[in-house]
C-alpha cells in the first residue's frame, strides 16, 4: 500500500483522537477532579504527619514563616494604613502569649473568650492564645443582653477579653451578671477585661518568651477554636472547630484556588465566624501569603481597600455581592473614570452568591473566577465549585466523574417528610430513600456509627444538640449520618444547587414552597435590590402564605412598580409560589455575616400594627394593593380567603 494512502487517515485520526480525549476530559471533569482529590489527599497526609509530630497547632506555621529568611519579611497582615511582616507578627504574638500566661495564669487547653471587631488586635490576641496552647472562643460582637451572656457562659471561659469598641454592649446588668460567683454555673465569676489602648501599650513592652512545645501538645480532634452559630433560630451554640477541620480546610484551599505566596487575600467578613477565620486568615497563614483585613463590610470602602492594597482574592458571604452590585459605580475624582474594573482580583471566594446575580457580578467587576462553597461551621464536610465559565454559574458545588464516585460513598440525598421537617421514613423497614438525580432532598453526611466524633465534633458541652443532628439506621441497619438541615439538588452534570433550608420551606395550597427559589425570581426584577421570602400564618388558612420582605432600589414605590413586581412574579413562578404579601422594608435584616434573617420577620407576620414603619401589600386580582388594619380584621373573622 502506498505511503501516501496511509498518511491521510493518520492525519485525520490524530486530531480526532485529541479532540475525543479533550471531549472526554471536559465531560468527566477529570482535570477539576484531579485538583480536588489532590488537595484533599494532600491535606489528610499533612494532618497525619503533624498529628504524629504533635504539631497540629497553626502557631507553628506562623513561626515557620517568621524564622525562614525567605519569608520573614513578607507582608503577612495589612490593615488600613499599616502592615506587619511574618516576623513582626510573630514577635508581637509572643508578647501577647507571655502576657496572658504571666498576668492571668492561662493554662494550656483553657478556653479564653474574645469579643472583638476585626482588627490586628483580634489576630495578635488569638494567636497569642494559641502560642501558649490555650483555646479561643469567638463571641459575636453584635450580641447584647441574654444572647451575649449565654454565649460567654456556654464557652465555659473564666476570662473574657473585650474590644473597647464594643464596650457599649456591656451594660451594668451584663457586667453584674458576669461578676456574680454563679456566673459559671457556680464555678465563679467571668473576669471581663477591656483591652484598652493603654493596655496594648503595656503589652508592647513585655519581653515575649516562646513557650515550650509541650504547652501546645494537642491531638487533631482537640478544639482549635469555639465558633458560635448565628443564633437565627435560637440562642447561639458553640460549635467545635477542631485542629483536624482547620488543617483539612487550609490544606485543601490553597491547592483548589491555586494560591501562591504572592497572593493578597482581602476580607472584611467578621473574624468571629468560620468563613473569615478559617477560610481567609488560616488559609493565608498556611500559604505564607498576605491577608488584607477590613474593619467591617461597607459598600463605600470595599473596593477602595481592594484597589489600594492590590488584592488578588476577595471574600464574600451571604448577600455581600448583591450589595456591591447595587452600589453606584465609584469614579476617579480627577478623570471621572469608572473604577469598577480597576482591580487586580482574579478570584472571588465565599458562600451565598445567588444565581440571579452571579454572572452580573463577575462581568461588572471583571472577575474571572468564582470559588463558591457550601458548608456549616459545625458540619462534617462541604461542597465546592470553582467556576470560570457559565457551566456552573450559580451552583454551590460541582463534581466530576471520579470525585462523584468517592462522594457517593460519603453522602446521601434523601426525601423529606415536610410535615415533620425530617427525612422521610418508608415502610416496611423504616429506612430513608434516595431522591432521583436532579430532584431535591436533604443532604446527609455519612459518619462511623461507632465513632461519630472523629468526623463530627458537634457542639461544645451540648450532647443533646449534637446528637439531634445524628440519624441512625438511615439506609441500612446500623449506619449513621449527620443532618445538614438543607435541601439540595445534584444534577446529572455533577452540579449542586441549593434549594432551601428545611425550616424555611413552607407549605401552601398543598405545595412545598422554596423560599430560595422565590427570592431568586424576585431578585431578577430591575427595581428589587433584595427579596427575603418566608411563610406567615394566616387566620382560617392551612399552612403558611408567602410573604416577601422587599428592599427596593429607589425611594419611590408606586403603583406602577408594584404592578410590575406582580407581573414578574406571576410570569416566573408557579401560581402557588407567588407571594400573597409584600412587606416593603427600608433596610437589610441580616446577620453580621450578611446572611438573611427570617425568624423575626416570620414571627411578626403581616399584622399591620407590628410593622413599624414598613408598609404591607397583598395580591388582589393580579395586583399588589395596600394591606390595612381593616383587611386584617376581615382575615381574622374568616371573611376573606386567599
Amino acid at each position: 500500500m502506498p505511503a501516501h494512502r496511509m498518511a491521510i487517515p493518520l492525519a485525520i485520526a490524530g486530531p480526532a483522537a485529541l479532540a475525543g480525549a479533550a471531549w472526554f476530559t471536559a465531560k468527566t471533569q477529570l482535570n477539576y477532579d484531579f485538583v480536588m482529590v489532590r488537595g484533599f489527599v494532600g491535606a489528610h497526609v499533612n494532618i497525619a504527619i503533624r498529628h504524629k509530630k504533635e504539631r497540629v497547632n497553626l502557631f507553628y506555621d506562623l513561626e515557620r514563616h517568621a524564622i525562614d529568611k525567605k519569608t520573614a519579611s513578607i507582608e503577612f497582615l495589612v490593615y488600613e494604613e499599616k502592615s506587619w511582616t511574618y516576623k513582626e507578627v510573630y514577635d508581637i504574638v509572643l508578647k501577647y502569649g507571655t502576657w496572658l500566661k504571666t498576668t492571668y495564669a492561662i493554662a494550656p487547653k483553657e478556653i479564653v473568650a474574645m469579643d472583638f471587631m476585626n482588627s490586628p488586635l483580634f489576630i495578635f490576641l488569638w494567636i497569642g492564645i494559641w502560642s501558649i496552647g490555650a483555646t479561643p472562643a469567638f463571641i459575636n460582637y453584635n450580641l447584647t443582653g441574654d444572647p451575649l451572656v449565654h454565649s460567654v457562659k456556654s464557652s465555659a471561659a473564666r476570662i473574657l477579653f473585650v474590644d473597647p469598641e464594643v464596650k457599649t454592649q456591656f451594660t451594668r446588668e451584663v457586667v453584674d451578671t458576669f461578676a456574680s460567683p454563679k456566673a459559671r454555673d457556680g464555678k465563679g465569676p467571668v473576669e471581663v477585661v477591656f483591652l484598652s489602648p493603654a493596655l496594648e501599650e503595656a503589652i508592647s513592652g513585655v519581653r515575649g518568651v516562646r513557650e515550650p512545645d509541650e504547652s501546645r501538645k494537642a491531638g487533631k480532634l482537640d478544639i482549635a477554636i469555639l465558633i458560635f452559630t448565628s443564633g437565627t433560630t435560637g440562642l447561639p451554640k458553640p460549635a467545635v472547630t477542631s485542629w483536624q477541620k482547620c488543617l483539612l480546610l487550609t490544606g485543601f484551599m490553597p491547592q483548589w484556588l491555586g494560591m501562591k505566596k504572592s497572593d493578597r487575600y482581602y476580607t472584611c467578613m467578621p473574624l468571629y465566624h468560620s468563613s473569615a477565620a478559617t477560610l481567609a486568615f488560616n488559609t493565608t497563614l498556611i500559604t505564607g501569603s498576605t491577608l488584607i483585613l477590613g474593619h467591617r463590610f461597607s459598600t463605600q470602602t470595599f473596593w477602595t481597600e481592594v484597589r489600594k492594597h492590590k488584592a488578588t482574592i476577595i471574600q464574600y458571604v451571604g448577600e455581600t455581592c448583591r450589595y456591591l452590585l447595587a452600589a453606584p459605580p465609584q469614579l476617579d475624582l480627577i478623570t471621572g473614570k469608572n473604577l469598577d474594573l480597576a482591580n487586580d482580583v482574579r478570584i472571588a471566594f465565599g458562600n451565598g452568591l445567588r444565581p440571579d446575580i452571579w454572572d452580573r457580578f463577575k462581568t461588572r467587576f471583571g472577575i474571572e473566577t468564582i470559588g463558591e462553597f457550601y458548608g456549616a461551621t459545625e458540619g462534617v464536610s462541604a461542597t465546592w465549585n470553582l467556576s470560570s465559565n457559565t457551566f456552573s454559574s450559580g451552583a454551590i458545588g460541582r463534581n466530576g466523574f471520579l470525585s462523584s464516585l468517592i462522594l457517593n460513598k460519603q453522602i446521601a440525598l434523601v426525601e423529606v417528610d415536610w410535615s415533620t421537617e425530617a427525612p422521610l421514613r418508608v415502610s416496611p423497614h423504616n429506612f430513608c430513600q434516595h431522591v432521583k438525580t436532579g430532584e431535591p432532598g436533604e443532604l446527609l453526611f455519612k459518619v462511623d456509627p461507632k465513632d461519630i466524633y472523629t468526623k463530627f465534633q458537634g457542639y461544645f458541652n451540648n450532647d443533646v444538640a449534637s446528637q439531634s443532628k445524628v440519624l441512625r439506621d438511615v439506609l441500612v441497619k446500623g449506619d449513621a449520618y449527620v443532618r445538614t438541615g438543607d435541601v439540595l439538588r445534584w444534577d446529572s452534570e455533577g452540579r449542586w444547587w441549593f434549594c432551601d433550608r428545611i425550616g424555611d420551606t413552607f407549605r401552601w395550597k398543598s405545595e412545598n414552597i422554596s423560599t430560595a427559589e422565590v427570592s431568586e425570581v424576585l431578585g431578577t426584577h430591575p427595581s428589587i435590590l433584595e427579596a427575603n421570602v418566608y411563610g406567615v400564618e394566616i387566620p382560617h388558612h392551612d399552612g403558611r402564605a408567602g410573604c416577601a420582605a422587599i428592599l427596593f432600589k429607589g425611594d419611590v414605590v408606586d403603583e406602577g412598580v408594584l404592578e410590575g413586581v406582580a407581573k414578574h412574579a406571576v410570569k416566573g413562578l408557579p401560581k402557588y409560589s407567588v407571594p400573597a404579601f409584600l412587606r416593603v422594608v427600608t433596610e437589610h435584616k441580616t446577620t453580621g455575616n450578611n446572611k438573611q434573617q427570617k425568624a423575626v420577620l416570620r414571627n411578626e407576620g403581616i399584622y399591620p400594627a407590628r410593622m413599624g414603619g414598613d408598609r404591607v401589600f397583598w395580591l388582589r386580582g393580579g395586583r399588589y394593593v395596600e394591606f390595612k388594619e381593616g383587611h386584617w380584621e376581615e382575615l381574622r373573622k374568616g371573611m376573606v380567603r386567599l
